[in-house]
């Protein structure tokens, strides 16, 4: 399916979903009231530097100790949810997130702090892979590119939320502002605790937690080849965290506002056709879909090297966000093929530390290359590591069965392997 049918269909961005079951709308509902709590994290550095007086330099600690943290949690909570249940592992999450939410303000100790953020990274990150899991028992095949662009939908409507209140909180009670935080998580466990059907999601999923006789995740040559092959273009998709401001700001002399902007403008792609989009290219071939979102990414970010003004900067944003649209969901929905049922949790929290990495890195790469190298070689170095994951994502193959011999190209009259070699989950 082309663009422009894809664009016409948006007007009705839930079309197509009625048919999930239950529990995807309440784990979606419940992700997006956590996420519209979130304000803590964003406001973490100005809390210890401006609310207890601590260097800016040992705050900024406190941050990379929580983001060490979820690089070790992300494949330690989905090992975890294999073993104990992917439901259990994100009410946990969430419940102990909302606790060491709520003792943090109360702490005025260097050590103390540091720790407590450790465990509520510990906390909060393991609740990533458990959702995803579950969010892949429970989808039908057609529609898991959609379940999970509508997980990312909630996400972002939340974190278009979160940050704002928390501003505002911070200018009155930097305590209310982790205490809501924490409040939201205790809700949302609450939310999963009391109207998610626990059967239902062992129907759907087929096999009781515990079960792990397929080969761990780290032995799938094919899983490992994905995230080396995504690295790249993930490093390029995280620029927008680090250099990009700073060259907007810095460089080009424009407003912080302006930066704002940008993400009124991806939110409002997002919210508008994502959903829409992955639904259309359901049908898809992973390969087709990876290696055009890497491309989008590639030509968005890469552009920069020479488009300047306002409205090309705002051209490049719409760009790459179509990028994400395509990429990121296709993404999840891939790992979910590859993953057997009794180890989803495991596969999806190694991709979280391939993501983690990308994260950690990939902004402090750019303010580097910016600063050393100016930013021409900045942008089109990384439109060439997009092109680069385009290339390695195109050759990814999905097999028959987890293990299985790799499937046979696609023809227009059979579809794509994907969709001929994979039966919907019960």
């Amino acid at each position: 399916m082309g663009l422009a049918p894809l664009l016409r269909r948006a007007a009705s961005p839930w079309r197509g979903l009625e048919g999930l079951p239950r529990s995807v709308w309440i784990l979606s509902a419940a992700t997006l009231l956590n996420r519209a709590g979130t304000m803590a994290l964003p406001f973490l550095v100005l809390y210890l530097n401006k609310g207890l007086g601590l260097p800016a330099a040992r705050a900024g600690q406190a941050f990379i100790a929580y983001g060490l943290a979820a690089m070790v949690a992300a494949p330690l909570g989905g090992w975890l949810a294999d073993r104990v249940g992917h439901l259990r592992v994100m009410v946990l999450s969430l419940a102990l997130s909302g606790a060491l939410l709520a003792g943090l303000p109360l702490l005025s100790s260097w050590p103390g702090i540091l720790a407590l953020t450790v465990a509520w990274s510990l906390a909060s990150e393991a609740f990533r892979p458990a959702s995803m899991a579950i969010l892949t028992d429970l989808a039908p095949l057609e529609n898991r590119k959609a379940v999970f662009a509508l997980n990312r939908l909630a996400i972002n409507l939340g974190m278009s939320v979160g940050p704002a209140i928390g501003g505002f909180l911070a200018v009155h009670s930097f305590k209310a502002l982790f205490w809501l935080d924490g409040l939201t998580s205790l809700l949302a466990a609450g939310v999963i605790m009391a109207f998610v059907r626990v059967q239902e999601v062992r129907h759907a999923r087929g096999a009781e937690p515990g079960a792990t006789e397929a080969p761990p995740a780290w032995k799938d040559g094919r899983f490992l080849f994905f995230i080396l092959a995504a690295l790249p273009v993930l490093v390029v998709f995280f620029q927008h965290e680090g250099p990009l401001p700073v060259f907007l700001v810095r460089d080009l002399g424009y407003a912080e506002s302006f930066y704002g902007l940008l993400f009124t403008v991806n939110t409002i792609l997002i919210v508008a056709v994502e959903v829409r989009i992955n639904l259309g290219t359901s049908h898809w071939p992973h390969r087709w879909t990876f290696a055009l979102g890497s491309v989008l990414y590639a030509i968005g970010f890469g552009a920069l090297a020479l488009t300047h003004s306002k409205t090309g900067v705002l051209a490049t944003v719409v760009v790459w966000t179509f990028g994400e649209m395509l990429l990121l969901p296709a993404f999840s929905d891939y790992v979910a093929h590859l993953a057997p049922p009794t180890r989803r949790g495991e596969y999806m929290g190694l991709w979280g530390l391939g993501i983690g990495v990308a994260f950690a890195f990939g902004p402090w790469l750019g303010t580097w290359m910016l600063d050393r190298t100016g930013a021409f070689t900045l942008w089109t170095t990384m439109g060439v590591l997009g092109l680069g994951s385009a290339v390695l994502l195109s050759r990814v193959r999905v097999s028959a069965a987890p293990g299985g011999p790799p499937a046979a190209m696609p023809s227009p009259s059979t579809g794509p392997p994907e969709a001929r070699t994979e039966a919907p989950p019960a």
